[in-house]
């Protein structure tokens, strides 16, 4: 898959395309469904399928300490697009230019930068500057420029729509089996381990750190979690939030995992976290000693569910 960062970089293969549209959040099982089908057209039509998405979010440019929490960060959505088959991602920058584009303006980017042949979009879709654009503007599109529009109708799970919004809540309970239904795979924060403060080690208990660049992250406490990407795979408890006990006022959370049995040195290290058992909430200790005590009752419990000291 080739990641196209805006308009001037796309190249004449990439005309003539399938588009779909969107923040593809999660990669879900709708999503998976939708672009099935852009790359069944796109393959039928002898050409590439084209996925169109922002970054930032909008919705994080207009207020990012209250937009949705992501549940994949760009890369992962990357990483999830590509196994969908996806030929090109077109990645445009949300900025006040783009918050002005009109609903034609958007249009005439289908029509004219990318020649599309095809559109795909979910049955509530709207564009353009305010939200103008909708539905039946893209039919009318399609109908005076050539092109074929579909609209995605909702999938859904347990007679329930699947949504980022609603896996969001499964992972903030902690009920990542039903999360993982409607996502289709494990839940899972992937990044580079970075140098933190080492406070860990003060207390015997090490971490790998991942730094999360956001003021939000769709699950909050301290989990039973998997990790890939090293060497083997290993187990671990891993706790996300801003550490109160001993940072107080961060604002930014940050993913922490101490790794069982483990200890070396794996700073830039590209780990992938999959959450399977929330253990308990983040909460503030008084003091080291409390929360050392705390987080040894967290490993015990870790390592019981996935039956390390059986």
């Amino acid at each position: 898959m080739r990641i196209i960062r805006g308009i001037s970089n796309l190249r004449g293969d990439d005309h003539n395309c399938v588009v779909t549209i969107g923040n593809f959040d999660g990669v879900h099982l709708g999503h998976q469904a939708m672009l099935a089908e852009v790359k069944k057209a796109s393959v039928a039509l002898d050409c590439p399928s084209l996925l169109i998405c922002f970054e930032p979010q909008p919705k994080e440019f207009f207020d990012e300490y209250k937009a949705p929490a992501r549940l994949t960060r760009f890369r992962e959505k990357v990483s999830l697009l590509k196994q969908c088959g996806i030929d090109r991602l077109l990645c445009l920058k949300f900025n006040e230019e783009t918050r002005g584009v009109s609903a034609a303006e958007f249009v005439s980017l289908l029509v004219d930068d990318l020649s599309a042949k095809a559109l795909y979009v979910g049955d509530d879709f709207r564009f353009g500057s305010d939200r103008t654009g909708d539905f039946s503007m893209l039919q009318q599109a399609g109908e005076q420029f050539g092109f074929q529009v579909s609209n995605f109708y909702t999938f859904t799970f347990e007679r329930e729509r699947v949504s980022s919004t609603r896996i969001r809540v499964c992972l903030a309970a902690g009920h990542f089996s039903e999360a993982e239904t409607m996502l289709g795979h494990p839940y899972s924060i992937a990044g580079r381990v970075a140098r933190g403060r080492q406070l860990g080690r003060t207390i015997g208990v090490p971490t790998a750190n991942i730094q999360l660049h956001r003021y939000k992250a769709p699950l909050s406490g301290v989990y039973a979690v998997e990790i890939t990407g090293l060497a083997s795979d290993r187990y671990g408890v891993a706790n996300v939030g801003v550490r109160p006990t001993i940072d107080g006022d961060t604002i930014r959370p940050i993913l922490e995992v101490h790794i069982f049995d483990f200890d070396a040195d794996i700073y830039g290290h590209y780990i992938e976290i999959i959450f399977r058992k929330k253990i308990r909430e983040e909460k503030k200790y008084d003091g080291l000693e409390a929360l050392k005590e705390a987080i040894s009752k967290d490993m015990k419990e870790a390592r019981q569910f996935f039956l390390l000291d059986a």
